[in-house]
């Protein structure tokens, strides 16, 4: 996402922007100390001026059927699509101090299956690159463009039946009018279909803030059966994750649910290791269902008695086998609750809900992609160094006003530095010293002596 400069946004505003309008998403965003935002903070701000622009892409691929509002199945005439938008604020005396936001364009193009290979540069085989970029329609037209040629910015929907004939009928709406996108307006596939599989997809993307207090809560049993984006709703999703395979009937129920807890059971071990059984109690008196551990010596624990860690982790192995839940996963700081001897634990689990470019997509290889950000150094020194994506502030000058902003960089020798063209390579040896902090050194304290050894600290601890 950039203006004129870099600018940095929680990458759930993306999402918000396929079903909310602009003012609501925007609202959504919230500070670091967890308080809703006016309009104008999402725009950059550098002494008392603030950047009117705001401008965002983005490349996916997108499953190749869905159903729309009503219902109706739509399969996508191209699964690899470029969905652009550009937001504008407006400050006039009829909105106020906040402002209002604008949309000056609105695009969502088609990337070729010929040109996906200029386009995915990270290490991928043919297999699961062909498996995933599929197209029923050898048209080329965009499905929604931004016409620019008037006096007023409109935005044209383009007809989408999959009949290889082109672009069809158009449909046009001026920019200025809008309140929010055009995509999160489209409801019917038979006109549209790609363009509401995009919108499908980028409502799908979540961002994780798994709460303990979400986690330990029963579930009625007409809880909704996804986990929520606190971790809501995870005894909910574990007792009907054996009710989505699909060999599941009433005859072989018992086994197949055995067969889900083991596998639940068996990756939590790797968190702590006395785990014999998961389950799901079913209280039918009072209609509620509760997650139960048990361990080797046969005590069984309530979610309400396991720790924030432990439930961050098993609300992760939950997610690797719901393999419905699709799209981008985002979370913030997983390490949270972990004993540093099982990051590494973490990290496997994480990398195994991600889908595997080895092998073709399929039921047992979902398209997910999973980002997390991260302080820890514990998480970094284990993380693959063609993952890891250095967010650092730059200091920059404009109109005689210095202002920081967020770069991201990566690592040397890595695909990124090979392929990815002006991203800022970050030197290893910059981040061994992050990862290995040295005590600075200071008048009043000896190299390599801690804080709480200074005689001042300790008279005040006496």
């Amino acid at each position: 996402m950039s203006g004129n400069q870099t600018c940095s946004m929680p990458s759930f505003f993306f999402s918000s922007l396929a079903e909310i309008p602009f003012v609501d998403a925007a609202m959504s965003v919230r500070d670091e100390n967890g308080r809703a935002t006016d309009v104008k903070s999402i725009f950059h701000r550098s002494g008392n001026s603030t950047d009117n622009v705001i401008t965002m892409e983005a490349e996916m691929i997108v499953p190749e059927a869905d159903i729309d509002d009503p219902g109706q199945n739509a399969k996508a005439s191209i699964t690899f699509l470029r969905y652009s938008i550009e937001l504008g604020l407006n400050e006039n005396e009829d909105t106020g101090s906040q402002g209002n936001i604008q949309l000056f364009k609105e695009e969502l193009y088609r990337i070729k299956k010929g040109d996906a290979s200029k386009h995915l540069l990270f290490p991928h085989k043919k297999s699961w690159r062909d498996s995933v970029i599929t197209t029923a329609s050898k048209g080329g037209s965009p499905f929604i463009s931004t016409d620019k040629s008037g006096s007023d910015d409109s935005i044209k929907i383009h007809q989408d039946r999959g009949d290889n004939k082109g672009g069809g009928r158009t449909g046009s709406v001026l920019a200025k009018n809008l309140t929010k996108t055009v995509l999160s307006t489209l409801t019917n596939a038979a006109e549209t279909r790609t363009a509401i599989i995009a919108k499908r997809e980028m409502q799908s993307w979540r961002l994780l803030l798994l709460e303990p207090t979400a986690l330990r809560k029963p579930d009625k049993f007409n809880a909704p059966k996804k986990l929520g984006s606190d971790g809501s709703h995870l005894p909910s999703t574990l007792y009907h994750l054996p009710r989505t395979r699909e060999n599941f009937n009433k005859e072989n129920q018992v086994e197949i649910e055995n067969q889900v807890y083991t596998e639940v059971a068996n990756r939590l071990s790797e968190l702590i290791d006395n785990v014999y059984e998961i389950s799901v109690d079913r209280d039918e008196k009072r209609e509620l269902l509760t997650l139960v551990l048990t361990d080797r010596s046969g005590s069984t624990f309530a979610a309400r008695d396991l720790s924030d860690g432990t439930l961050r982790f098993l609300a992760a192995s939950v997610l690797e086998l719901d393999t419905q839940a699709q799209g981008l996963i985002c979370l913030e700081e997983p390490e949270n609750g972990i004993h540093p001897e099982r990051i590494p634990a973490m990290i496997r689990l994480l990398k195994d809900i991600a889908t595997d470019t080895e092998f073709p997509e399929g039921s047992d290889n979902p398209l997910r992609q999973v980002i997390i950000n991260t302080h820890s150094p514990a998480v970094v020194a284990q993380v693959p160094d063609d993952c890891l994506i250095i967010a650092q502030l730059r200091e920059n000058k404009r109109d005689n006003n210095r202002f920081k902003s967020v770069r991201f960089s990566c690592l040397d020798q890595t695909w990124r530095a090979e392929k990815q063209k002006g991203i800022e390579i970050v030197n290893k040896g910059k981040l061994l010293s992050y990862l290995n902090p040295v005590a600075a050194k200071d008048e009043k304290m000896e190299e390599g002596q801690r804080v709480i050894d200074r005689d001042d600290m300790q008279q005040l601890l006496h």
